[in-house]
């Protein structure tokens, strides 16, 4: 009897247009590298080396001890939302309640969740490129189309009000700022911000802004963020944060998202259908973080600057090499077309011969829009950045 073949079912045509994350690709290849023996050092993806506050540590594991393991509202435990909307009115004036704040799986889930809330098949939404990987990914997936604005490596790729309010149309439904960026470390000034935002009011377009690295900024700069502005346009303004960067919690999966109750509300039946709540003792942790980590902070980004000084003064000297020092976040991101030869054209091409031939991992910046470019953390030890940049400098010096 002849056997049947079968045929592989389809996949949906959202997902044929979605890829790996680049940055968690590379760690996943460089993981691969260091288990079988290979000797990696790991510059690709941003993850701070501190360990969580012990003061989050403690309340998760209390957490856990007082039974506080059950489901909680899908926007997150009470406790957590009130004390963002406290930080959030007392540092910058904003006018949100706690219920205008919603916890979530990271801030990478409330910005999907964003985006399917906000977004139909023929809508806009204005970027500042380079952008962090996932931005038009889920633009795309919500059935949107990304309009990018370039910005420019000589000033730092500041984000400008007069690029981005030039690139609004009629079928624009959002703006979407990451100040400061990962991965170039650009910032957008207060001024440019509020023409942003007074522009995006004007045409009710809805203006998200993803401030995940706010606590990340060097050389004396100011951060700036649309919470500021919130009470003067309450429809306009969503922020998102995390506290996987700023508290050294990634694994823990906690971020949130702050704005007006008619974009909240939506947001929050969304997740109720994709990931019910967030996890119910790393909340209570994330708690403890907000209301008593702040030394932690402190010390973890003042050993950032001193980080992100040793890495531009190494890329300086790297002949080919062009890399202004970032004003925020805690990647640096060189320009090396100068350093592009047969069989290392392009930045993926670049991060592929760094990986195998000096064992260092970067991610390519073809990942955010950006080919002539690749990103380096600089969140990692002092002797793991002298270590993976010499050999960096090593391999572009071959002429092979």
């Amino acid at each position: 009897m002849t056997k049947a073949v079968r045929s592989i079912p389809r996949l949906s045509r959202r997902a044929l247009g979605i890829g790996e994350s680049a940055t968690l690709e590379v760690a996943r290849k460089a993981k691969e590298l260091a288990a079988s023996g290979v000797s990696i050092v790991d510059l690709g993806v941003g993850e701070p080396d501190f360990p969580s506050p012990a003061c989050a540590v403690e309340a998760a594991r209390q957490a856990l001890a007082d039974g506080l393991t059950r489901y909680t509202p899908a926007a997150g435990i009470p406790e957590l939302r009130a004390a963002l909307a406290g930080r959030y009115a007392r540092d910058f004036g904003a006018p949100w309640r706690p219920s205008d704040v919603m916890v979530a799986v990271g801030g990478k889930s409330a910005l999907f969740e964003l985006a399917l809330a906000l977004l139909d098949e023929g809508d806009e939404v204005v970027l500042p490129s380079p952008y962090w990987v996932s931005f038009p990914e889920h633009i795309r997936f919500a059935g949107a189309r990304p309009v990018m604005v370039p910005t420019s490596a000589g000033d730092g790729f500041r984000i400008h009000a007069e690029a981005v309010i030039a690139a609004l149309t009629p079928a624009t439904r959002a703006i979407l700022l990451n100040s400061p960026c990962n991965p170039t470390g650009g910032i957008v000034a207060g001024e440019d911000l509020r023409e942003i935002v007074a522009a995006a009011a004007e045409r009710d377009i809805v203006v998200i802004s993803d401030e995940t690295y706010e606590r990340f900024l060097f050389g004396g700069q100011q951060f700036a963020s649309a919470a500021a502005l919130a009470a003067l346009y309450p429809e306009t303004i969503v922020v998102v944060g995390s506290f996987s960067k700023t508290y050294a919690m990634t694994g823990w999966r906690i971020g949130y998202a702050l704005g007006p109750p008619w974009l909240l509300r939506s947001v929050m039946d969304i997740q109720s259908h994709a990931t019910s709540n967030p996890t119910s003792f790393a909340m209570w942790g994330a708690l403890a973080a907000l209301e008593r980590g702040e030394e932690d902070v402190r010390q973890m980004v003042a050993e950032f600057a001193s980080r992100r000084d040793l890495v531009a003064a190494a890329l300086d000297e790297m002949p080919g090499v062009s890399c202004r020092p970032p004003d925020g976040a805690f990647y640096a991101f060189p320009n090396l077309a100068a350093c592009y030869r047969p069989g290392r054209q392009g930045s993926a091409a670049m991060a592929s011969y760094l990986l195998e031939e000096a064992r260092v991992a970067v991610v390519p910046g073809l990942a955010f829009g950006a080919d002539d470019y690749v990103r380096i953390s600089f969140a990692t030890s002092r002797e793991a950045l002298r270590e993976g940049l010499g050999r960096m400098a090593a391999a572009l010096d071959r002429r092979g």
